[in-house]
């Protein structure tokens, strides 16, 4: 949490001339859907609080419409600066509970991709879309968000010119769904590339997870969690990170046991944006390590 005044985003924005347009940092509050006026400001702008950040990676805020949700959609972007993006691999970004693509992605995540990509590692970008809050499964007849990821989403990046989904990146409820994702892909015969889950949304009780609302009962639960379904995700080379004080530390423990992840993070932090800021530069070398070559499929 912080103190001090807060800006909404679209008075934020309007003053800065980008009114429809997603930038870096607008991930800063979740839970209110409102920025920190002297973070926000900080962020967007030079630490002399005159001129913005050079090389920002582009980040792009579109709407569409998601037939298998039956509803409009907030499709965000983050491309890397100076690089060409015809064919760019790309990262989903799924959110957590109570999120939308706007604040999907954490705060240093944009300036973050610009320096790695600048130092090398092959450039890739990321995708977010609004998934509601049924942790990424279709819960609500007649809203499917995984059929949006699997079916909807590569022809709205092929349509923009960008490449096919080769990893998929998820925060808390994100995270669960990001293994889910990996599940389904594997069942299609095209397994993705790499799964990067920080402090995913693993829980160990019903009772705790029926308090979500995610779910019509506890056997379809059951059948989805990745805790009882780790013979199902397949070879994909999975990274997971968590703070050692998340709510999720014990179920993410015994994914980690079972799983045996590529890489499996435990380090000072709880369930918050402070925790996810620190672990990004990790995340992005894991990724870019399984950026596929160029004429190599997703």
């Amino acid at each position: 949490m912080t103190d001090g005044p807060r800006l909404s985003r679209r008075a934020l924005l309007t003053a800065l001339g980008l009114t429809g347009i997603a930038t870096a940092g607008i991930a800063a509050s979740a839970a209110t859907g409102t920025l920190p006026a002297g973070v926000a400001m900080r962020h967007l702008l030079g630490a002399a609080g005159q001129s913005p950040v050079p090389k920002r990676s582009v980040v792009r805020l579109e709407r569409v419409h998601s037939a298998a949700r039956g509803r409009g959609v907030d499709l965000l972007t983050v491309l890397p600066p100076n690089v060409h993006t015809d064919g760019l691999p790309m990262s989903l970004m799924l959110h957590g509970l109570h999120g939308s693509a706007r604040y999907a992605i954490p705060g240093n995540l944009p300036e973050a991709l610009a320096r790695v990509v600048a130092g090398g590692v092959p450039p890739f970008g990321f995708v977010a879309v609004d998934g509601g809050d049924n942790y990424w499964h279709e819960n609500v007849p007649g809203d499917d968000p995984m059929a949006m990821l699997l079916d909807e989403l590569p022809r709205w990046l092929a349509a923009r010119g960008l490449g096919q989904p080769f990893a998929c990146t998820g925060v808390s409820m994100g995270g669960f769904g990001a293994l889910l994702y990996d599940r389904r892909r594997a069942e299609r015969g095209q397994p993705v590339g790499a799964i990067a889950a920080l402090s995913p949304g693993l829980l160990t009780s019903w009772p705790e997870m029926s308090k979500r609302h995610a779910f019509a009962n506890e056997a379809q639960w059951a059948e989805l969690d990745p805790l009882r379904s780790v013979d199902k995700l397949g070879p994909t080379p999975i990274g997971v990170w968590v703070g050692d004080h998340d709510t999720f530390i014990d179920g993410t423990r015994r994914f980690i046991r079972d799983a045996r992840p590529s890489v499996a993070s435990i380090t000072p932090g709880g369930h918050n944006d402070a925790f996810f800021r620190s672990v990004v530069p990790d995340v992005l070398r894991f990724l870019g390590g399984h950026v596929p070559k160029p004429g190599r499929p997703g």
